[in-house]
């Protein structure tokens, strides 16, 4: 299997929009509940064109489809895609703030392939040339192992709140770089 990651361009979006769908709909389904799942699609998880624009997003390609998508993010929005955001997103300062990594999705025929673990290293390598010695993160419940795998440690659980009354749980990670 041979894996290419590159950077996402504006093009991208519907074909992330749908990526996402299907990762959430089916990866999330054995940590959190459907009407969470709905509500988290309808108001949380979505493309963010901010961090395409940035050149901070990435696409995993394998067998010519998209198998996944996540990046990393100089700004100071930990979650959420363009439909949770009300503001301009302030931009993080590298001697003192921590990278943050973001939206991370992998399709369900190519989950525990690898393809997560190669889109976090070129996060995590970007931020470093940008500046950033540290990472953090939100991570929902399905994406936590990898993370932990990945050396983040957990620092506080957290709670991504929709606004139709839908809660999931999930924890802020961090990690040096």
């Amino acid at each position: 299997m041979f894996v290419q990651v590159r950077h996402a361009q504006m093009e991208d979006v519907p074909a992330v929009a749908d990526l996402i769908r299907d990762s959430v709909s089916v990866l999330s389904l054995p940590y959190y509940t459907a009407k969470q799942i709905d509500s988290a699609l309808a108001h949380v998880f979505g493309p963010d064109t901010q961090l395409i624009l940035d050149g901070t997003y990435f696409i995993a390609e394998a067998d010519n489809q998209i198998a996944g998508s996540g990046g990393w993010s100089k700004r100071k929005t930990l979650f959420g895609g363009d439909r949770a955001k009300t503001i301009v997103d302030p931009l993080l300062d590298p001697a003192k703030d921590a990278a943050r990594i973001r939206a991370f999705y992998v399709h369900p025929d190519w989950s525990r392939r690898g393809v997560a673990t190669k889109i976090l290293t070129a996060c995590e390598d970007a931020a470093r040339l940008a500046g950033f010695s540290r990472i953090e993160l939100a991570a929902t419940l399905p994406g936590e192992p990898l993370y932990l795998a990945r050396g983040y440690r957990k620092c506080e659980p957290i709670s991504i709140d929709t606004p139709d009354g839908e809660s999931l749980p999930a924890f802020r990670m961090e990690k040096e770089i």
